[in-house]
C-alpha cells in the first residue's frame, strides 16, 4: 500500500510540475508572457531559464510521471496507462500543440477533469480497487475549487491574454461572468458535503463548511479587486482555500 501511494503521489506531482513547465515555455513562445505581464514571475519570460532548457525539463518531468504511472499498472490494470498518457498529453496541450486548450477557453474544463475527477477518482480506484460515485462526487468538489485558481489567474491577465490571442473564458465572457463562475464553483464544493452528510446521516461530513467564511471573503475580494496586487494575493489564498477544504474533507471521512 505504501508503494502504491508513493506512485500515486509521484504521478500527480510530476504531472502538475510538468504542466507548469509547459505553461512557462509555451506561453512565452506564443507571446502570452511578456514584460507587460503581472503576477508571479515566469522563469523563461524573466530570462532566468533559456526556453530550450525549460522545454527539456518539461519532457524530463513528464518522463518521470510516465514511469510513476507504469508502477500503478500492477494494481489498476493496463487501462490506467490511458489515463496517465491522457494526463501528460493534456498537460502539454494545455498551452502547447496545434490546439492549445487554454487558448480556446477549455482550460477550466481541463482543470476540473484532471485535477478533480481524474485525480481523486483514479487515486481512490488504485487504492480501493473500485470506482464509486462518491469518489467522483468528491472529485467534482475538488475540481471546482481548483478551477477557481485558474479563474482568478485569468481574471488578472484578461488584458494581456486578449492581446496575445489567448481566448480564456474571462476574455470571451468578461469579468462579470467570471465572478459568477467563481461563485458557482464555491457553491458546488459546499453542496457536496451536504449530500454526503444527508445520505450517511453523519455530521462530520460537514466539516468542509468551516471554509465558508474564507470562501465568502474571497468572492467579495474578487468582486472589489481593482489592482493586480489584490488579485495576486487572492490567487495564493484561493489555493489555500482548496487545501483547507480538502484537508477538512479528509478529516470528515476519517472521523465519520
Amino acid at each position: 500500500m505504501r508503494r502504491r501511494r508513493g506512485c500515486v503521489w509521484g504521478l500527480r506531482c510530476w504531472v502538475q510540475i510538468g504542466t507548469n513547465f509547459a505553461n512557462d515555455y509555451y506561453d512565452f513562445v506564443k507571446g502570452a508572457d511578456t514584460a507587460a505581464r503581472v503576477g508571479p514571475r515566469r522563469a523563461v519570460a524573466a530570462g532566468l531559464i533559456a526556453p530550450a532548457t525549460m522545454k527539456a525539463a518539461m519532457w524530463g518531468v513528464f518522463a518521470a510521471a510516465f514511469v510513476c504511472g507504469c508502477g500503478l499498472l500492477w494494481w489498476g490494470g493496463p487501462w490506467l496507462l490511458v489515463i496517465g498518457v491522457a494526463s501528460i498529453v493534456c498537460g502539454i496541450a494545455y498551452t502547447g500543440g496545434p490546439f492549445p486548450l487554454a487558448y480556446h477557453g477549455l482550460g477550466d474544463v481541463f482543470v476540473f477533469l484532471f485535477f478533480g475527477l481524474v485525480a481523486v477518482g483514479a487515486t481512490y480506484f488504485v487504492q480501493a480497487g473500485v470506482w464509486t460515485g462518491e469518489a467522483l462526487l468528491a472529485g467534482a468538489a475538488v475540481g471546482a475549487l481548483a478551477a477557481n485558481i485558474l479563474v482568478v489567474n485569468n481574471y488578472r491577465d484578461v488584458e494581456t491574454d486578449a492581446a496575445a490571442g489567448k481566448r480564456t473564458l474571462v476574455v470571451k465572457w468578461g469579468r462579470r461572468a467570471a465572478r459568477w463562475q467563481h461563485a458557482i464553483s464555491v457553491a458546488v464544493a459546499l453542496a457536496v458535503p451536504v449530500v454526503f452528510a444527508v445520505r450517511e446521516a453523519n455530521g462530520w461530513r460537514m466539516l468542509p463548511w468551516l471554509v465558508l467564511p474564507m470562501a465568502w471573503g474571497q468572492m467579495r475580494r474578487l468582486r472589489k479587486a481593482r489592482e493586480a496586487g489584490e488579485l495576486i494575493a487572492l490567487l495564493g489564498d484561493t489555493g489555500k482555500l482548496l487545501a483547507a477544504y480538502a484537508g477538512l474533507f479528509g478529516v470528515g471521512v476519517v472521523l465519520g
